[in-house]
């Protein structure tokens, strides 16, 4: 069992996670390639490279919808790195993947989903997650739409960035069982020791659920033991259906305006990030009910939790009956939530639903 946390913390946790994730606040960092539904750019995270330079990974997105397959439109088309100098307010493209170079063994892959990027010495890792043409297994081959795969993630590791271009795609995590057979939208945390835990989103053959699970990796980015599924269960309300986990934030002290004295902060402190929703379709609503998002696959809301004691995995949630975070505009989709600890600041990224009905990615900086 986890040991409870004091409501005043508890308090000052959600402010700040209000304050990273505050779309008043934010501006535009990467924009879809189109301003219509159905275009979007996110689904990865930011990251410190050797050199003092933000990177951030992400997805073009084009029209195309894989809960209906037969190959409508391009989808996840493109793997994207973005480089800035000047602290996130320009970023110059720097690398860019199409579907075959992430996708191992020769086989086709019919899109691109979330990426993680990491700078090790001597070692730069990429993860990205793609759908790839493959049929279903017994006894769920029937289940199968046409132009629709299985979905793993990779891993592309090279001396440093610029040679990921021709780094081997390696598969990392994969679903067997029919009951988590998707595995895609990778994220990174540290884990107690000397390695990582790569976590995952997950769904059935039958795309009824999205779960989160996580994967341990060794100091040389290879996995240490067999995927754990469901260890951020879905909720009792709102995030039923969804809850995909996408960050989490270590706070070994209180963070900015935080009312919390740091004799009184519980160590192993940390914020976990998550996307919810109520169904993976989205549901018909009565004339008369009160009308808010509710979250569905593509346009998820955000949700928010916290661990203790240093572990990730233990996830504790604060969005119990209501989505803590969405857009003004749009469905309210408000997604794939990454923070990043810089040195002088916290820089926040998310998905989020534009008037237009597509998704750009957003940026805010709240100074520590």
């Amino acid at each position: 069992m986890t040991r409870p946390v004091d409501s005043r913390v508890l308090s000052d946790l959600r402010s700040f996670a209000h304050r990273l994730v505050d779309p008043a606040a934010a501006r535009v960092a990467i924009p879809p390639e189109r301003p219509e539904r159905g275009y979007w750019f996110g689904g990865g995270n930011m990251t410190v490279g050797p050199d003092g330079r933000l990177f951030l990974t992400g997805r073009y997105r084009s029209a195309g919808d894989s809960r209906t397959g037969l190959d409508l439109g391009d989808r996840g088309r493109e793997l994207a790195v973005f480089a800035s100098r000047d602290g996130g307010r320009s970023w110059e493209k720097v690398l860019s993947f199409d579907k075959a170079a992430v996708c191992p063994d020769g086989r086709e892959a019919l899109s691109i989903e979330g990426s993680a990027l990491r700078f090790d010495p001597g070692r730069v890792d990429l993860y990205v997650s793609s759908e790839k043409r493959v049929p279903y297994p017994a006894p769920v081959e029937a289940f199968q739409k046409p132009g629709t795969g299985i979905w793993t993630i990779e891993r592309l590791s090279a001396p440093t960035l610029e040679g990921l271009a021709g780094a081997r795609p390696r598969t990392v995590a994969a679903g067997a069982d029919p009951a988590t057979l998707q595995v895609k939208d990778p994220f990174l945390a540290e884990r107690p020791g000397n390695g990582q835990y790569l976590f995952f989103c997950h769904h059935s053959f039958n795309w009824s659920s999205s779960g989160t699970g996580y994967l341990p990796l060794g100091p040389d980015g290879d996995a240490e033991g067999p995927p754990v599924f469901d260890c951020w269960p879905r909720g009792p309300a709102w995030d039923v259906a969804i809850t995909r986990g996408t960050c989490v934030l270590p706070l070994p002290g209180p963070p900015p305006g935080a009312r919390t004295a740091p004799s009184d902060w519980p160590a192993g402190l940390g914020l976990a990030f998550y996307d919810g929703g109520e169904c993976l379709r989205n549901l018909d609503e009565h004339a008369s009910a009160v009308r808010r998002p509710r979250g569905y696959s593509c346009e998820e809301l955000g949700g928010l939790g916290y661990f203790v004691d240093g572990d990730p995995t233990a996830f504790l949630r604060l969005s119990e009956i209501f989505p803590e975070f969405a857009s003004p505009d749009g469905t309210g989709c408000l997604r794939y939530v990454d923070v990043l600890a810089a040195p002088d600041s916290y820089i926040a990224t998310w998905q989020q639903s534009r008037p237009d009905g597509s998704q750009a990615l957003m940026i805010n900086r709240v100074d520590r």
